[in-house]
């Protein structure tokens, strides 16, 4: 198989796995939102969120929170799961580009 192959299949085999993800992902707190919870004291993870966000000296909000699209349920995780690995695929690639023609120069 070519390069180029080898990478369309990549891509592709990533999508497929971004489109299934929030079907079959836990809605139990992940590990990081679990040692979140437990670096604060413990309770639930809005809790965590709102001691964090009173010691926070910047404002900051995430374009897709918990990986969703705000008010389009499953369509919505899936959008923002899809639209972030197109995005760190093309990063990725042209990262890749660039690193290449600096090494042949």
């Amino acid at each position: 198989m070519s390069k180029n192959g080898i990478i369309i299949a990549g891509a592709v085999t990533a999508i497929i796995i971004s489109v299934l993800a929030p079907f079959m992902a836990s809605s139990n707190p992940d590990g990081l939102d679990k040692n979140l919870i437990n670096l604060i004291g413990g309770g639930s993870e809005e809790h965590a969120e709102e001691i964090i966000g009173e010691r926070m000296p910047i404002e900051y909000n995430a374009p897709m929170p918990d990986y969703s699209i705000e008010g389009m349920g499953k369509p919505g995780e899936v959008g923002a799961i899809v639209a972030g690995t197109i995005l760190m695929l093309g990063i990725s690639l042209s990262l890749g580009k660039v690193l290449v023609k600096k090494q042949g120069t």
